[in-house]
């Protein structure tokens, strides 16, 4: 069944309503609920009023909250730490109690691991391991500037 100028306006008033597209599809007979929520976006229409909506702003997407996250604070590395001996920690100093964020060529003899206190739970140093653990989009953007 197609859309018809009249079942457009119905759509329109019952999303207003703040009834979902499965209410809304039940309503109007003969579309689905992925339809109506395509026509929505298709018309551009606003978020329902009334009782579906929270109080709290957010955005659903089929059942899932999708926050925004507060950009993170800029990552901020320490110099590695340098051994007793002078030297920085190696493949044959590293130990469980360091960070092994590796620093260099692996094929390098100058190659080395951050060596600071790892984070509970986690192989890297506090700064190493928000650098590697990022959500998406997050990587998305450091990437594209």
């Amino acid at each position: 069944m197609g859309w018809t100028d009249e079942r457009v306006e119905q759509l329109k008033s019952l999303w207003s309503e703040g009834l979902s597209a499965s209410q809304i599809a039940r309503a109007l007979g003969g579309v689905t609920r992925n339809a109506v929520i395509g026509k929505v976006h298709r018309l551009g229409l606003a978020g329902r009023a009334g009782p579906a909506r929270s109080e709290r702003p957010r955005s659903v997407i089929h059942k899932s909250v999708v926050r925004v996250a507060a950009p993170a604070p800029e990552i901020v590395e320490e110099e590695p730490i340098v051994l007793d001996d002078g030297h920085f920690a190696t493949v044959l100093t590293i130990n469980d109690r360091m960070c092994r964020w590796p620093i260099g060529d692996p094929s390098e003899n100058e190659f080395h691991f951050c060596g600071h206190k790892p984070k509970s739970g986690s192989p890297y140093c506090e700064a190493h391991a928000r650098k590697a653990y990022q959500p998406p989009a997050a990587r998305q953007r450091r990437v594209a500037h």
